[in-house]
């Protein structure tokens, strides 16, 4: 059986790697503030929000819902 590739348009690449670039510094970014912010500032257990931005893969949703209602 022979594997069929598909090949994207190069702008496609582009804006599918820009897009991931910026998934993966807005969850950094939230990381770092999550370990910087005391357990009183933050809803919720730090460890659940840690989890949940490393682990779920929402297009850059679960590190903005931390900074719009995980912080006090």
């Amino acid at each position: 059986m022979a594997v069929r590739r598909i090949e994207l348009d190069p702008r496609t690449k582009k804006i599918m790697i820009a897009v991931g670039a910026a998934e993966a510094v807005f969850k950094i970014i939230a990381l770092v503030d999550l370990a910087r912010r005391r357990q009183a500032a933050v809803r919720g257990k730090k460890i659940v929000w840690a989890t949940a931005i490393t682990t779920i893969n929402s297009a850059g949703l679960v590190p903005l819902l931390y900074f719009l209602i995980g912080r006090r």
